[in-house]
């Protein structure tokens, strides 16, 4: 008995209030990490003085150790780092990657065991993430079951915030904007998604964008998502407002095993006064590691048609080649199969959309729907569904691959999984193989479906090592990725440029069979989804009502043709697609020539003016050139663009302008637009009108 009295006066004497502080280089953003006489963690950050998170927990829970009490600090360190790198393609030519950071190592003292928690903390916010240690030399512990995470954000107060349901398995949901409390998840409409199964009514999902009352703008997401679940965010309102770390699990109790060394992904908190600020941060990026891949040359952003917007739009193509079931891939002798005659992807059709790309300057054409499975691959939680190299008995590979290489087109590659990772990585060599006999070197990859192995989740562990092994892999053989329905990134696309884009998030597709996006949409994603890297959103949708196709259907794109064009520049992504049909573009001639204009690779983003949920204005300049181009976006409602020009050179400019038509509306006219060019300067200022769910897009030309 006296031992244990003795023991516990040993634990409590150790225990007192440790405190660390480390700041951003300019100084404005402050984080404070304190030990308090219980040993528990915490930290809290204010930015030019306002609190900005109040002390909020922190930890691990392993199976081994409870790193969440009965802490003490053993060490800290601090250190400054400052550099600027290029990007192998991006929004900027460079970036500049500066933050001092906080090192701090615990010892939970019952066992010895050890845990640093490193802050980075820049001038636009901070990341921090937990590193275990072995720590006890005699009984190391190298291997981590972690049980659950104890990330807290406390919040002053109830904020207004722009979010989506947290599920396991899709990001394809429809912003919600709403304060804290009005959070209900389980109200959320869910009907037009497969895997749409929402966690909780208090649950969402990352990132989160917040505003609050005194007029700061606050980003809560996390960066380097490698060998380990995604986050989401478990909303608490009853005693103050806190987010707090949910792991997407995997099939055992557990939601993440981790080796060392090891770590888990940065937290991140990126703060400002001005929500420009929040789109011109670069912070994820800079969390993530330098350039992996030895020699990027093979890597090229391009813009692209392709054989899919066709296969939504209501009585047209589809993606399967008969109406038939009971497909086993091996016996099927599908030469004796009778086709239904929708099929989209035939040697002849892809033919006409690589006539398309050659005579307007595109770099490559998708093809979906090219390999057999497709009559029998959506939802059964099936395995060998495709193999990736048979194609359709209308689709002849050799005719095609020679037809594009002779217009000087690239072939884009599609592999969809049908959500099974385990039949894909079996067939992946032989996918690339093929893709390498015929000269693609680029895939669109796709995971619509549960997950196999049976009881994994998209966004869980297991699932997460998949999409880098299919990166890396990618990246071995210099071929580029476009993931569809993975986890949404975080950055990763420094460390491995072959990943150009993602989808991960509600894209232009659900409006043409849906309820659709609504005009806020596009001014919410920015904030959100794209804080973690590019989104092959498919913009440029010239024809916006499917009735056009179909007598009746409801269905529409919710924004104007000119927003169309304006998507291009404020939804940046390096890998953008032309996405409606050949024909639609014919009959707007005058208006496609901003798509064929506009670039892909920049050297330098302005944002010139922004408001979550309410408009978005952008200048770029294009990657060696001194030609800019601006695209203004707004929501529901009509307003005026204000562009200042003063980031051009000095010089006249020929400014092409495309906006909307005097009578343009969303839905009640989208089609509705105007082409004007005037000479401008630098010390000009346009003022431009938006109509409801409008936009304009401005190609600017020094002279």
């Amino acid at each position: 008995m006296k031992k244990i009295v003795l023991l516990l006066f040993c634990m409590l004497t150790a225990l007192c209030v440790q405190a660390e502080t480390v700041s951003s280089p300019n100084g404005n953003v402050i984080v404070n990490f304190q030990l308090n006489e219980k040993g528990i963690a915490t930290y809290a950050v204010s930015y030019k003085g306002k609190e900005v998170i109040k002390p909020s927990t922190m930890g691990l829970s392993l199976d081994k150790v409870n790193f969440t009490n009965g802490l003490k600090l053993i060490k800290s360190n601090t250190s400054t780092f400052d550099e600027t790198w290029e990007p192998v393609w991006g929004e900027v030519k460079h970036i500049r990657n500066h933050y001092n950071e906080l090192v701090v190592t615990l010892e939970h003292i019952a066992d010895g065991y050890q845990l640093d928690v490193r802050f980075r903390v820049y001038n636009d916010g901070i990341g921090f993430r937990y590193e275990p240690r072995s720590g006890n030399a005699n009984f190391p512990l190298t291997y981590h079951t972690v049980m659950k995470e104890h990330t807290e954000f406390q919040l002053t107060d109830n904020h207004t915030a722009f979010w989506i349901p947290g599920a396991y398995d899709s990001n394809e949901f429809a912003y919600q904007t709403t304060k804290l409390t009005d959070i209900h998840a389980l109200k959320c409409d869910k009907s037009a998604i497969g895997t749409n199964h929402i966690v909780g009514d208090k649950t969402i999902q990352t990132p989160v964008m917040l505003k609050s009352d005194d007029g700061l703008y606050i980003n809560i997401f996390e960066a380097a998502l490698i060998d380990y679940p995604a986050m989401l965010l478990d909303v608490e309102t009853h005693n103050g407002y806190s987010l707090t770390s949910h792991l997407v699990p995997g099939t055992t109790n557990a939601v993440a095993y981790m080796q060392e060394p090891s770590s888990t992904p940065w937290r991140t908190i990126i703060v400002s006064d001005k929500a420009t600020d929040i789109l011109a941060s670069k912070m994820i990026l800079n969390l993530n590691e330098p350039c992996a891949i030895e020699n990027t040359d093979f890597i090229k952003p391009q813009k692209y048609i392709g054989i899919w917007w066709e296969m939504h739009v209501p009585n047209h193509s589809s993606w399967d080649y008969a109406s038939i079931s009971g497909i086993r891939l091996k016996e099927m002798n599908w030469e004796k199969v009778k086709p239904h005659g929708r099929h989209g992807a035939t040697t002849e059709n892809t033919k006409r959309y690589i006539d398309f790309a050659a005579k307007h300057g595109f770099d490559a054409v998708l093809i979906e729907g090219w390999n057999v499975g497709w009559e029998e691959w959506s939802g059964l939680w099936k395995e060998d569904v495709f193999d990736f190299v048979t194609p359709y008995p209308d689709f002849d590979l050799d005719v095609v691959s020679q037809y594009a290489q002779e217009k000087g087109v690239k072939l884009i590659m599609h592999h969809e999984t049908s959500g099974s990772a385990t039949n894909y990585e079996r067939r992946m060599s032989d996918a690339i193989a093929l893709m390498k006999k015929y000269g693609y070197d680029a895939v669109k990859t796709g995971y619509v479906g549960r997950i196999i192995p049976r009881g994994e989740h998209h966004d869980g562990q297991w699932m997460v090592q998949h999409y880098q092994r299919v990166i890396e892999k990618m990246a071995q053989n210099n071929i580029m990725l476009n993931a569809h329905e993975p986890v949404r990134p975080t950055g990763l696309h420094r460390t491995y440029p072959n990943l150009l884009a993602c989808e991960a998030a509600r894209g232009n597709e659900f409006n043409a069979w849906s309820v659709g996006n609504q005009p806020e949409h596009e001014t919410i994603l920015p904030f959100t989804r794209l804080m973690g890297g590019p989104m092959d959103y498919t913009p440029g949708i010239f024809q916006q009502k499917m009735d056009h196709y179909q007598a009746g259907n409801p269905c529409q794109v919710h924004t104007t043709l000119t927003k169309q064009l304006a998507l291009y520049v404020t939804m940046y992504s390096p890998l953008q697609m032309a996405a409606d049909l050949p024909e639609n573009y014919e009959r707007f001639i005058d208006a496609f020539q901003f798509i064929k204009d506009v670039a892909v690779d920049w050297d330098d983003t302005r944002i010139l003016e922004a408001e979550p949920g309410d408009y978005i204005t952008i200048a770029r300049k294009e990657k060696n050139s001194d030609t800019w181009f601006v695209g203004a976006i707004t929501d529901e409602n009509r307003r005026t663009a204000t562009i200042d020009l003063s980031f051009l050179d000095n010089g006249m400019y020929k400014a092409t302008i495309y906006k909307d038509g005097r009578d343009a509306h969303w839905k009640e006219n989208p089609q509705s637009y105007q082409i004007e060019q005037k000479m401008v300067k630098r010390t000009n200022t346009l003022k431009i009108k938006l109509a409801a769910g409008g936009g304009c897009a401005i190609k600017l030309e020094k002279l």
